[in-house]
């Protein structure tokens, strides 16, 4: 995946490290998701598709319906690219279910933070919105395995050589008209859509590049150059 100029220095050191960044990465961004949720005032267009399902089949998790979208995602990344798809493609899978079962425990482990007023939402949800893009900062910097989703739009990337960046917004659209339209039909009216949405779309994005700033701040203080392997996100 292509990571955008100003958001990307990424380590292609010791791999041991490397794994331990991007479990930690997984940790706190589905700790920032769980927050972003606690905020009710809107949380992140995959989010809101995978917590609307909830509200249709209970029986399932969130976590668990996050998994499905993953595993569904493979099958359009296959077909596009079929040659390109090999074995190794599959071990997506492996964050893609560590992420599940860490999303479920993060929403149980903050299941009883409520705020009433909404101020206190607000300042909720750009703190979720941080810690979300700081998991979201490790994992780019720990350049291992992409998740299933990432690695669908990057297949769209290779094949039509469109923007990322685009190809993202477009599939994130996508997402949010479905979850809206099963709230719709299913529900009565869509669930989880409201002005955190866009707080998160135009968040998180800002907080990675923050933090990659940061970072090259931190390393040119200390005397050391950023790590190689900085490539544009077009």
């Amino acid at each position: 995946m292509q990571q955008d100029k100003d958001a990307g220095v990424i380590d292609t050191g010791n791999k041991v490290r490397r794994s331990v960044t991007y479990i930690a990465g997984i940790y706190i961004l589905t700790l920032g998701l769980s927050l972003a949720v606690r905020a009710g005032i809107g949380i992140s267009p995959q989010s809101s598709l995978t917590r609307t399902m909830t509200l249709v089949i209970p029986s399932l998790s969130q976590g668990t319906f996050n998994l499905i979208l993953e595993v569904i995602m493979l099958i359009p990344t296959f077909l596009i690219r079929p040659r390109a798809f090999r074995a190794r493609s599959l071990l997506s899978l492996v964050p893609a279910l560590i992420l599940a079962s860490l999303l479920d425990f993060n929403l149980g482990l903050t299941e009883g933070i409520r705020f009433g007023a909404y101020p206190a939402n607000v300042a909720l949800l750009f703190w979720a919105d941080a810690m979300l893009a700081f998991g979201l900062f490790l994992m780019i910097r720990a350049n291992l395995v992409l998740m299933p989703i990432d690695l669908f739009v990057n297949t769209i990337q290779q094949r039509t050589g469109r923007k990322w960046g685009n190809i993202k917004t477009v599939f994130d659209c996508t997402l949010l008209a479905l979850s809206a339209g099963i709230g719709l039909l299913f529900l009565g009216a869509p669930h989880f859509i409201r002005e955190g949405t866009l707080i998160n779309a135009v968040l998180v994005g800002q907080y990675v590049k923050l933090y990659f700033f940061l970072y090259k701040r931190f390393a040119v203080r200390k005397g050391q150059p950023a790590l190689p392997g900085m490539t544009p996100l077009v």
